[in-house]
């Protein structure tokens, strides 16, 4: 594989409170803490919502966290009169990337590849990685994102995965089309199918979506992909 680092990005989409949100940092930074392991072979991000961004790069600070904060979205617009957007000035106070075109997004809220473009510029505007996805091979993406991640739909929060074979199979299409690129798969990750995705030849990381809500789940996916 090119990428010496591979990632781990948790995706908690809309979940947790601030105390939910507290007692998972503490319970990773006692998990992180009696391992003695660096992971400096690691990019490990948790995407929290929002609301609870401050509060999660506060704590990965007061833990000595080797965990980066990412956003879930941002607002195609800066900062002005759009109420209730979250531009990407405010979110990179607090975090290091954005989830641009999650299949959820796109379907729940409309998003079509002219806002999603207008989403990117804004983000890189910031200097936010963005973590760009897409449901299938044919899926278009912007030309400078850095990030894609591969979730197919059917396996978004389903407990169902692609195999690893078709999803390397899918992620050298996309790199073929975007060849800088690092590539994410998402899609009911685990800890137990982990290494089989950072096994193939061209998976950079992955993009757990339930598994991250848990602090000892999410430590799992961790622990086993820094063995790859």
């Amino acid at each position: 594989m090119g990428n010496a680092k591979k990632y781990v990005v948790g995706n908690w989409k809309s979940n947790k409170n601030s105390g939910e949100v507290e007692i998972w940092f503490k319970q990773f930074a006692s998990l992180f803490q009696e391992s003695k392991n660096k992971f400096n072979n690691l990019e490990i991000v948790v995407c929290p919502p929002f609301i609870y961004l401050p509060l999660a790069k506060k704590l990965l600070e007061n833990y000595h966290l080797p965990i980066k904060i990412g956003a879930q979205d941002v607002s195609p617009f800066p900062n002005g009169a759009y109420t209730g957007a979250v531009s990407a000035s405010q979110i990179s106070q607090f975090a290091k990337y954005v989830i641009i075109g999650h299949s959820e997004r796109r379907s729940n809220f409309h998003e079509d590849d002219k806002q999603l473009s207008e989403k990117v510029k804004r983000a890189k505007e910031q200097n936010l990685g963005v973590i760009f996805c897409i449901q299938d091979e044919n899926t278009s993406a912007p030309q400078d994102v850095q990030i894609i991640a591969y979730e197919p739909v059917w396996a978004i929060g389903t407990g169902k995965t692609d195999t690893p074979e078709n999803a390397d199979k899918v992620a050298a299409i996309v790199k073929e089309k975007y060849p800088d690129t690092v590539l994410l798969y998402g899609g009911s990750v685990s800890s137990e199918n982990v290494q089989s995705f950072l096994n193939t030849s061209h998976i950079d990381g992955v993009l757990p979506g339930g598994a991250s809500l848990d602090p000892q789940k999410f430590w799992e996916i961790v622990v086993n992909a820094s063995k790859i």
